[in-house]
């Protein structure tokens, strides 16, 4: 199979939680306003040091959406998802573009987003608020 390298971002950098691999830079966050079953989730332009899953469709809030799951290269622990096409004229923008689960990722300043107890309970998918 090969060694996987892992690239070393320069900034302010979002990072796996468990082995704490650099998954993201601050600037490339398209949107805050994303959220998933365990709460916040962030849409980027770029994410590094992952693997992607097999192509599913999946009925999010904003529609039907082909999308991958995303691993992270150093532990293999699912961090998001990538959108592979969206099947809504109004979503096309996320095709492309990745979310990373704010519960799974560390944020710039090391800091862990706590899930509420509600966001546990529900189980709900979810994908986009509002931009």
């Amino acid at each position: 199979m090969g060694r996987v390298f892992r690239i070393t971002l320069e900034g302010n950098v979002y990072s796996c939680k468990h082995c704490l691999t650099h998954l993201a830079l601050l600037d490339d966050i398209i949107s805050k306003s994303f959220h998933c079953r365990h709460g916040k989730a962030y849409l980027f332009d770029k994410v590094v040091n992952i693997s992607v899953g097999e192509k599913e469709d999946r009925m999010m809030m904003t529609g039907m959406h082909t999308v991958v799951d995303i691993f992270c290269v150093g532990c293999g622990s699912i961090v998001g998802w990538k959108y592979e096409s969206a099947h809504e004229k109004t979503q096309k923008y996320k095709e492309g573009k990745f979310i990373l689960e704010r519960f799974k990722v560390l944020g710039p300043d090391g800091s862990h987003y706590m899930v509420s107890h509600e966001a546990l309970v529900s189980g709900s998918d979810a994908d986009n608020a509002s931009i």
